[in-house]
């Protein structure tokens, strides 16, 4: 432990030995809001004026963040272990040292070349070897082992890369040379990634948080369940329509499957649905709400910065695909409502009522959506948007908040973003690494061989890819690690560049809905008091157009409205009609039960639809229509 550390964790001790237990509690708690409340200021600041360069600004950002993780992440969290308060101890320690770390890199010429030709000097060098450590251990506690455990490796390839043999190996890269290139440089934990989590999606995730407050989130789905409780299977497609205006904007599919369900799993569950069918339910659409413009979650704003795009042409290009899921996942709840013979809700509140008391909520989803859709720069929109939902608010007395309320906001969205900046500062040392040793074209090379030059093979590789790493890290996260890796190798099949990003960005969704391991089935399950594993297969029954829209956005018109109006509507058919016939076939029912051989008819005009869209795709088309005309006229009174 060196003099810093060892100075900061006896005075962190002293303090909380001087403290008793409960005052000692309340103390972090006082500490913790005022650090949060300090943070979100900082950030609106920051949004509105642009006074600090990203230089500083990002060093600032995480070292923030990361003192805040060490307060509401405690080392040690049961209060009745005997080591807690040494636990707290060491969280001061931390929080010290993250302090020196910010310190020195505030102070940092990054003019001067002399690090450049002479290396760091020490106390620099300490400090940002430090920050690593630090960062790498705020993941641990926000995000989990996994993301540690992956960012280690990437660093021990670039350390011991040399050991390698014949295309793995690379050349070994000194202590010296890690810190200079993750920390003192654009190009690791600060690069993309963390800029856009620190300035873009905090403010988003803010305006969630704002949202919450104002009782805006419970008008959402209010007005879902009078939409949609009247017809068949109601209470399930509101939790859809309700999930796909929440999802984007509470940031996580995991929160939004708790907060949500938490209404709509009981009642699902009281119309007649199973605990599993309700909990995968909420997990799809949760999940769906990641994928929904005009706020489509962390990992679409980093999908800009990577590719140039504006934001706003990246919402364009995604309204048909997201629309198509959520056919897809609305198609799964009503063939499982006409099999279970559910009926409509036995009562609903009028669309006009609830509008009546909540439509001023809409107007700061239509500002920030015109704003976007105007070019103007997503760090604007967001603060434009948390000041329009205070005002909006304000102009009803029901929804109107108070200072306590309003601090709450700006508290639950600085603890909201923690996870989100933790992951993308770990997740800049994985792009960091890939940069610095060239390991992304290695993979892309490795994927192009196995595959044969067979595009859909490759993209099943990339689907396991995704799979595997979303059991351990955030979508977010994921996306960004698969883009640096699997973007180029699918710019070798001819895919444009934002097409690629699209694809491995929707993949990246799928770890939370597919089994062993779907965080965002597993947190339905507990809501719904239901088996996991069995959750998560209806999860990843119901969220099947995550894998099919992918696959048809690289084989048909479908990001591409450019290729004419025939083209880009014949592509919305096409993907409409594989779903169709995947549903059916898998819950065996249309409008009454089907037939082995209808089954098997409508499997079978997948491959046709996919490979041969210009020729036996309209068959396969006509083929579909004629069993719904089929059931239709065989359906025997049954109503759907």
């Amino acid at each position: 432990m060196n003099p810093v550390q060892a100075d900061s964790f006896d005075s962190s001790k002293a303090i909380i030995e001087a403290l008793p237990y409960e005052k000692s509690v309340k103390f972090f708690g006082y500490l913790i809001l005022a650090i949060a409340v300090a943070l979100s200021s900082f950030q609106i600041w920051q949004g509105i004026t642009s006074t600090i360069s990203a230089t500083y600004f990002r060093p600032v950002h995480l070292c923030w963040v990361l003192v805040l993780i060490f307060l509401h992440y405690p080392l040690i969290r049961n209060r009745q272990n005997k080591g807690y308060m040494l636990g707290r101890a060491v969280d001061l320690a931390l929080c010290g040292l993250t302090v020196f770390a910010g310190y020195r890199m505030s102070i940092f010429d990054y003019n001067d070349i002399d690090h450049m030709l002479y290396g760091l000097g020490m106390a620099d060098l300490v400090a940002g070897g430090a920050l690593v450590l630090l960062l790498l251990e705020g993941c641990r506690r926000t995000v989990g082992w996994v993301m540690v455990l992956i960012a280690g490796m990437f660093l021990a390839y670039s350390a011991f890369g040399d050991m390698l043999p014949g295309a793995m190996a690379t050349k070994a890269y000194s202590l010296q040379e890690l810190i200079q290139f993750q920390i003192y440089s654009a190009n690791g934990v600060f690069g993309s990634a963390l800029g856009i989590a620190a300035t873009t999606v905090f403010i988003f995730v803010l305006f969630g948080a704002f949202l919450e407050v104002t009782g805006a989130g419970k008008f959402f789905i209010d007005l879902a369940f009078s939409i949609a409780g009247k017809y068949r299977g109601g209470p399930a497609k509101a939790a859809v329509l309700a999930s796909a205006g929440l999802g984007s904007i509470s940031g996580s599919a995991i929160a939004n499957t708790v907060t949500t369900g938490s209404v709509t799993i009981p009642m699902m569950k009281k119309l007649g649905y199973t605990p599993e069918q309700s909990a995968g339910i909420e997990a799809a659409a949760s999940t769906g709400g990641q994928i929904m413009p005009p706020i489509m979650g962390a990992g679409a704003f980093v999908m800009a910065q990577f590719t140039g795009v504006p934001y706003s042409d990246i919402m364009l290009a995604s309204i048909a695909p997201a629309i198509l899921y959520f056919f897809c996942t609305l198609l799964y709840v009503h063939l499982m409502a006409c099999k279970l013979d559910l009926k409509a809700a036995s009562r609903t509140e009028a669309v006009i009522s609830v509008m009546k008391q909540g439509a001023h909520h809409l107007i700061p989803l239509a500002i920030i959506t015109t704003l976007l859709m105007m070019a103007y720069s997503p760090l604007l929109v967001g603060v434009a948007g948390c000041a329009a939902i205070l005002v909006t608010a304000a102009l009803r007395k029901h929804s109107r908040i108070g200072l306590k309320k309003f601090i709450a906001g700006m508290k639950n969205g600085a603890l909201m973003a923690l996870p989100i900046s933790a992951a993308c500062g770990a997740a800049g040392i994985i792009v960091g690494v890939v940069g610095q040793t060239g390991i992304g074209l290695q993979f892309t090379q490795f994927v192009m061989e196995f595959s044969g030059g067979y595009m859909l093979v490759a993209l099943g590789l990339i689907s396991i890819v995704a799979l595997v790493l979303g059991m351990g890290l955030p979508v977010t996260a994921a996306y960004i690690v698969l883009a640096v890796m699997a973007v180029p190798m699918l710019g070798d099949f001819g895919l444009p560049l934002l097409t690629a990003h699209l694809i491995v960005f929707w993949l990246s969704q799928t770890s939370n809905v597919t089994p062993p391991i779907a965080l965002a089935a597993f947190a339905g399950a507990g809501v719904a008091n239901a088996n996991p594993m069995k959750s998560s297969v209806e999860a990843f029954k119901l969220a099947g157009g995550l894998f099919m829209i992918p696959i048809m956005m690289a084989y048909t018109d479908l990001l591409n409205p450019d290729a004419g109006l025939m083209a880009f509507t014949f592509a919305i058919v096409q993907t409409a009609t594989i779903i169709v016939a995947i549903a059916i076939s898998i819950e065996g029912y249309l409008l009454r039960p089907l037939k082995t051989i209808e089954r098997v008819v409508a499997i079978t005009v997948v491959p046709w639809v996919l490979f041969n869209p210009l020729s036996t795709g309209f068959i396969g088309v006509l083929v579909i229509l004629s069993l719904i005309g089929v059931q239709w006229k065989t359906r025997h009174g049954v109503t759907a």
